[in-house]
């Protein structure tokens, strides 16, 4: 036997695709799961297609979801996620992707792990380890399996689905230093340059850092591949990246940040204005509440991710945060229209009136498992 073989599921999770295990399947020494992991997507790649692997060649299509069962009382699962580097071959459990949130619901329930209706509507509880949070996913089932049939339109999915209603319960502090954990609304970071910019930095659904676009000389109407080409621009956001990791006390060097790719998010934001989307479609001003361009694991993300989103409606219920300032006159941040690469993405938090505690932050996603089997691995690549 040459190579190893295990079960798994391919599936795609709103805007991201991903193998999906089941931890039973996996080593029991987690120390194991990032040489197999790299290895199953096809990492490391310096042509950026990962070939030799599962990976899509962009952070979105190189992504590993373990399912197993929950270890806390008010969850039905455990979900932890893997982004793996494209490039390079690190693996960072740092963080959760939103997007492939959404299909892990629905997987349980068609693997038989979890209770629900045959048919209607059912509720799976998922305890996401990497921020130790509880998502609730709301979505239709039919026959006995999750329904993938429906009306929904996501940015950057072709066609329609069926919506899968996630809901991040109490979704800040998932590092255990706050919801702001510089204790500032705003922050100001000085740059090797000498330049002074403002950032927010906060841990929602995912830690993030937000600038202004034209406080690093960027564009919220570029191309994704436009932002990934202009090395001066990257190179400042992964600046404000590596600086916001340390100041949120995610990281305890510039260096250590450097190889912890996953998170923070870095954005940048503006107000609306009229931009093209990848797929050509025109958007006016009036469409959209703000806008953004945030960088995933070293590029610019084709859409969104949805932590990135979900925080990015946290940060605006901020008072005087940047994301707020960036907000047009009217915009709601419980039904924030977000303009993305791919298109307007709708999100919202809610906040406790009385306290200003963010209690829940609301996106709709789609899901379809798209294969199952095995995904085999040279033995070689087991042990490097």
């Amino acid at each position: 036997m040459t190579q190893l073989a295990i079960p798994a599921v391919f599936m795609r999770g709103g805007t991201s695709k991903a193998l999906v295990l089941h931890r039973r399947d996996l080593p029991a020494d987690e120390t194991r799961w990032p040489a197999l992991f790299a290895a199953m997507l096809g990492s490391p790649d310096p042509n950026l297609r990962q070939l030799d692997g599962m990976g899509g060649g962009i952070s979105s299509l190189s992504k590993i979801c373990i399912i197993g069962p929950a270890t806390r009382p008010d969850a039905d699962i455990d979900y932890t996620f893997a982004q793996v580097g494209v490039v390079d071959d690190s693996v960072d459990f740092s963080g959760n992707c939103g997007n492939m949130s959404s299909a892990m619901g629905p997987f349980a329930y068609d693997e038989g792990l979890v209770g629900g209706p045959r048919d209607g509507e059912t509720v799976v509880r998922i305890h996401n380890t990497n921020s130790g949070k509880v998502i609730a996913a709301r979505f239709a089932v039919s026959g006995g399996r999750a329904e993938v049939s429906g009306d929904l339109h996501i940015p950057g999915v072709h066609g329609s689905g069926a919506p899968v209603a996630l809901d991040f319960l109490d979704p800040t502090d998932t590092n255990g230093k706050g919801a702001l954990p510089s204790g500032q609304r705003v922050d100001r970071l000085t740059l090797a340059d000498g330049t002074e910019v403002a950032v927010t930095m906060i841990d929602a659904a995912v830690p993030s850092v937000f600038v202004a676009a034209p406080d690093v000389s960027g564009d919220t109407g570029a191309h994704p591949a436009a932002i990934d080409a202009d090395r001066a621009l990257m190179a400042r956001l992964e600046e404000i990246r590596q600086q916001a990791s340390v100041a949120m006390g995610l990281t305890d060097s510039l260096d250590a940040a450097k190889a912890r790719i996953a998170t923070p998010k870095v954005a940048m934001v503006a107000p609306p204005a009229a931009y093209d989307d990848l797929s050509g479609n025109r958007h006016a001003p009036e469409g959209h509440d703000l806008q953004i361009r945030m960088i995933s694991a070293g590029q610019a993300h084709r859409a969104v991710p949805v932590t990135g989103a979900l925080a990015l409606a946290c940060a605006a219920a901020v008072d005087g945060s940047v994301v707020q300032r960036q907000i047009a006159p009217g915009g709601d941040p419980q039904t924030l229209r977000i303009g993305t690469p791919s298109g307007i993405v709708s999100v919202g938090a809610t906040r406790d009136p009385q306290t200003g505690t963010i209690t829940a932050a609301r996106i709709l996603r789609t899901q379809r498992r798209l294969m199952d089997g095995r995904v085999y691995v040279p033995l070689s690549k087991t042990t490097e």
